[in-house]
């Protein structure tokens, strides 16, 4: 046994597996709080040295500070002492004078008549402080020193009253016994709220008085070790739970959950559900406020460790709307429930949100000005250059007089439009709104590359004005003519594959074209 606790440490225990005893699990060992549930913090002072001295600097803190058992002790034998000391003194002024001797002698005055021993003079004492006044026992004016005493026991007592009464006043009328009132949830929770992960617990308020200026605060207390190898021993980190918001500010006249949210400034950024198993820290939370019946602050505490914190859970709602108020029900106060909440840690949801997706990258386009385009067009032109096409002149060259004077005016104008073309290099992008509509048409046939539409913008020999002034009919005629010299053209520069030999050529154009047409031209 003793070789296996060594292996496998101290907390091997045997199992006997007999159906007579029943199997309990191992029960998990309690870590130590710093603050307990019920708000007592389990730290204790230890090694003063000569540092008690400075508790009798503030005695009456001291009294107030102590248990109720030692208040009444040194409540009860301070008065104590102090009646006995004060009667001794009367006793022994009788006892210096010689009353005690004349006690039967009616012509004698003594100090302080009817004082004749000890208990008699502990009653004039008593009656005195208490000022009782029998009348029987009274001091004669033979007697100074009686008279000095008595005004020194006056002050005495004033001072000793003033001194215990007050402090069992102050303690009797403490603030803690208020914060009994005040409650915290058993566990605190970790779910989501408006789209956030958010540690989340409860408070409330048993009274219908208020707390004043109530605020909260919540306190991280957790062990860790600096970039350079300082060891922290219960680190103590501040939990937003609202202080730029005023949040913080209750209003605590009903239950309400306290909420803070895991944002990159939390320590909790990178707390998963997985991570919180295996985490050692401890959360104080701290409610202050004003006691609006004594006008006194009171201070409640309480503490969740990282078994109290709850994954995945909301708090159930406790309000009610009834005829005429709310109704609280604190049967559900501590109740949770499950609700779907990620597991993971809000730093693993940024680092997956940051990554970049390969289906969303944009096709990225090429965008030319008009200069490029016109350059674009005489590489093409050259490398595509045929000798028909005449690529040894630019594109605007290439142009009648009248409409490179027409596409120059336009040019400022079309500079400031920014034309966006595809990175496929056989697609085209031009504009030719500033074009004549016969030179569009032509620019924008199907099945013609960039040489062919070259050619017919050469071969087209036509003023703007005369285009402009001539009606429908001649500019039809015209595109007939130039679609006839276009095909002439074609099929005179591939003949040697299209046409067969033998085959005769038309001599002139207008042969190819229908006898209305013929006449039609003949005609004009």
């Amino acid at each position: 046994m003793a070789a296996l606790r060594r292996k496998f440490g101290e907390d091997y225990q045997v199992v006997n597996t007999s159906r007579g005893i029943p199997f309990s699990a191992p029960v998990k060992k309690k870590r130590q709080r710093m603050v307990d549930k019920n708000g007592r913090c389990n730290v204790q002072h230890g090694n003063l040295g000569g540092e008690t001295s400075r508790y009798l600097s503030d005695l009456f803190t001291t009294l107030v500070d102590l248990k109720w058992r030692w208040n009444l002790l040194i409540f009860i034998l301070t008065y104590t002492i102090a009646w006995l000391v004060m009667a001794s003194m009367w006793w022994i002024i009788a006892y210096i004078r010689g009353d005690l001797n004349h006690r039967h002698d009616e012509s004698y005055t003594p100090c302080v008549a009817n004082v004749y021993n000890f208990p008699s003079a502990f009653l004039f004492f008593i009656e005195t402080e208490a000022t009782i006044g029998y009348g029987y026992r009274y001091i004669t004016e033979k007697c100074p020193e009686g008279i000095i005493l008595f005004l020194f026991q006056s002050l005495l007592g004033s001072i000793v009253d003033a001194f215990l009464i007050g402090c069992m006043f102050i303690k009797m009328s403490q603030p803690k016994k208020r914060a009994e009132t005040l409650m915290f949830s058993q566990d605190a929770v970790i779910s989501q709220r408006d789209g956030k992960l958010c540690l989340m617990f409860r408070v409330g308020n048993l009274r219908n008085s208020h707390m004043v200026s109530a605020q909260i605060r919540c306190k991280l207390i957790k062990s860790r070790q600096t970039p350079e190898g300082e060891f922290l021993p219960l680190d103590q980190c501040e939990l937003d739970v609202g202080f730029g918001t005023g949040a913080d500010q209750l209003f605590l006249v009903s239950p309400l959950t306290i909420c803070h949210e895991i944002n990159p400034k939390s320590p909790f950024f990178d707390l998963s559900q997985r991570s919180l198993m295996n985490e050692q820290f401890e959360i104080v939370v701290i409610l202050e406020g004003i006691v609006e019946t004594t006008g006194m602050t009171c201070q409640a505490r309480t503490s969740y460790t990282e078994d109290e914190v709850l994954w995945g859970h909301r708090f159930l709602p406790v309000m009610s709307l009834e005829e005429g108020f709310f109704r609280v029900d604190y049967s559900q106060f501590h109740s949770t429930f499950e609700v779907p909440t990620p597991s993971y840690s809000v730093k693993e949801y940024e680092d997956k949100s940051s990554l970049p997706s390969p289906t969303a990258t944009p096709h990225r386009n090429r965008v030319f000005s008009v200069d490029c385009l016109e350059a674009v067009e005489e590489r093409g032109g050259r490398g595509g250059g045929g000798g028909g096409a005449g690529a040894g002149g630019s594109a605007s060259a290439r142009l009648p007089t009248k409409l490179q004077r027409m596409s120059s005016s336009g040019k400022e104008d079309l500079q400031r439009k920014v034309l966006r073309l595809s990175s496929q290099p056989a697609e085209r992008a031009c504009s030719t709104g500033d074009l004549p509509l016969k030179l569009q048409r032509l620019g924008s046939a199907p099945g013609q590359d960039d040489a062919e539409s070259r050619l017919q913008l050469q071969s087209l020999k036509v003023g703007l004005e005369p285009v402009m002034t001539q009606s429908t009919g001649d500019l039809h005629h015209r595109s007939l003519l130039h679609t006839q010299m276009h095909t002439h053209t074609h099929t005179h520069t591939h003949a040697p594959l299209h046409t067969p030999l033998g085959t005769p050529t038309p001599a002139r154009p207008e042969d190819n074209l229908p006898a209305k047409l013929r006449r039609m031209n003949a005609d004009r």
